[in-house]
């Protein structure tokens, strides 16, 4: 069955750098060295996700685009910090009620599922992102997980391993990483 790896980028030198501090490149070249090989390596249009993918060794072949409703999403996920609970629990009550997360959420686990769809058995993806949009995907996703069971969310290069039963079209099997 193919695999997915799905990693938080690496670190940059504060929130509002938009690229790769030294210690996260190599940060990234660490982590790439544990990893691979992949069939397809996506990232957002953001540079820090490539320059993620690149430090940890590996080539992007695909950009995920980006959803219209991403500004939406930051201001209405940004509520799931004003609730009690485990972080992937509190994540998980915005995510699986309607509105922009729930939306937001589904469209970047397609983007996931159109990755793995062509793959074949043995096959893996590799797909470098964002904080807090990874784990709302991951939620949608397995949306009757034990989410407090999760853990915090991911700090960089951080995420999960999930396989995809190209049978049914469906991912399983999650695993979050930590570093």
């Amino acid at each position: 069955m193919p695999m997915l790896e799905v990693r938080r980028h690496s670190k940059r030198e504060n929130a509002e750098a938009v690229h790769l501090s030294q210690e996260g490149v190599e940060m990234a070249r660490w982590a790439g060295t544990l990893l691979g090989p992949f069939e397809v390596v996506a990232c957002s249009v953001a540079p820090r996700t490539r320059e993620t993918a690149i430090a940890m060794g590996f080539a992007v072949t695909q950009e995920l685009a980006t959803l219209p409703t991403v500004r939406e999403f930051m201001v209405e996920s940004a509520q799931a910090t004003q609730v009690s609970g485990e972080p992937f629990t509190r994540l998980s009550r915005l995510v699986n009620r309607e509105g922009v997360v729930r939306d937001y959420s589904l469209g970047l686990a397609q983007q996931w599922h159109d990755l793995m769809a062509p793959l074949g058995p043995g096959d893996a993806s590799l797909v470098i992102g964002h904080g807090g949009h990874l784990e709302c995907a991951l939620v949608a996703l397995f949306p009757e997980a034990n989410h407090d069971e999760w853990g915090a969310l991911f700090g960089h290069m951080e995420g999960a391993r999930l396989h995809f039963d190209s049978g049914s079209a469906r991912f399983h099997d999650l695993e979050i990483v930590r570093v």
